[in-house]
């Protein structure tokens, strides 16, 4: 497969959580083992699978680690969602802005992926 530095989705995705890691850093202090560290693991585990997915032997193996990111990129949604109805977080944050970005171009990989396969 090919080098995952070169997908725009994992480069992306890296940006995300260079954003997140910088958007909770003024969560409320008793948030450092709970949400913030929770919405931490999600947002990494998103470029995480991409490039573990890339480094596999097929493009069925990354097809299957880019549809995991795409659920943890759901899981980090709801996690940010929850930070901004809990006023910890703004709702125009660049975390939140990025998510969707990352979003279209993980679903984007997916469908090529699909049409190589099929």
């Amino acid at each position: 497969m090919s080098d995952h530095k070169n997908l725009l989705a994992w480069r992306e995705a890296m940006s995300l959580v260079e954003a997140v890691y910088r958007d909770i850093e003024n969560f409320p202090r008793d948030e450092t083992f709970g949400l913030r560290a929770q919405v931490r693991r999600t947002a990494v585990s998103v470029p995480s699978n991409i490039a573990e997915g890339s480094g596999r032997n097929s493009s069925g193996e990354l097809r299957q680690f880019v549809g995991i990111a795409s659920g943890s990129l759901a899981e980090l949604e709801t996690q940010l969602e929850l930070a901004t109805r809990l006023g910890f977080l703004d709702a125009d944050a660049t975390a939140i802005r990025q998510t969707d970005r990352v979003g279209k171009l993980v679903n984007a990989l997916r469908r090529s992926l699909t049409r190589t396969d099929a």
